[in-house]
């Protein structure tokens, strides 16, 4: 069977970062459309914008940095598809803590060491399967000491049946961040409801 081989030229559109056009660099993804860019990039164009740099979509009115999160499997894929991005990277990271005078961060040091194990074991053909189990587990756990928005103030909202499809709905009262906006309560009810859009649920404001 041949294999057909795909040119890196082909895929750079998913995997680079529309605000700086190079390739995605602790990439990040806003909640709302899963859009990706560069964090630094990302962060900085949301200092005076609440929309996503790509479709315009309102993330948050008032705190969009709060719904967008690192999405380590874009980052992988994207070190795996480009030769010598991470080792460049980890390098001028280290250089620019260096320069200032400042500690390297664990987090850098510790990529810096995973990416040298990773390549070390691929080389002696051996598998770290237990390592890798520890730092998944590792990583959940981090995830889950994540806040998540619990300490936010909370809002109740009752849900008015104006439609037939709203009748499927047990519950009429939902509690949620304040936060929240109207995109994730239609997306919210449109999961309960099985609907095959949240484009289905109609804000009463526009119906």
């Amino acid at each position: 069977m041949m294999t057909r081989k795909i040119k890196l030229w082909d895929i750079n559109v998913h995997i680079t970062c529309h605000l700086c056009n190079g390739y995605l660099i602790d990439a990040t993804t806003v909640t709302e459309c899963l859009h990706t860019f560069c964090r630094s990039c990302l962060v900085k164009y949301l200092e005076e914008n609440n929309t996503c740099p790509t479709c315009r979509i309102v993330i948050h009115q008032s705190h969009p940095l709060q719904y967008i999160g690192h999405d380590r499997t874009m980052q992988d894929i994207v070190y795996k598809l480009v030769p010598g991005l991470q080792e460049a990277e980890m390098k001028k990271q280290r250089e620019f803590y260096h320069k200032l005078g400042m500690e390297v961060p664990g987090d850098i040091k510790g990529e810096t060491c995973s990416a040298k194990q990773h390549l070390d074991s691929h080389r002696n053909g051996e598998t770290k399967a237990d390592e890798n189990s520890n730092k998944e587990t590792s990583e959940e756990k981090q995830e889950e000491d994540n806040d998540y928005h619990r300490s936010d103030e909370q809002v109740s909202i009752c849900l008015e049946c104006n439609s037939s499809k709203l009748r499927g709905l047990k519950r009429k009262w939902i509690r949620c961040s304040a936060q929240a906006t109207v995109l994730h309560l239609k997306k919210f009810i449109a999961k309960k409801l099985n609907l095959s859009s949240f484009n289905e649920v109609i804000h009463p404001s526009r119906s």
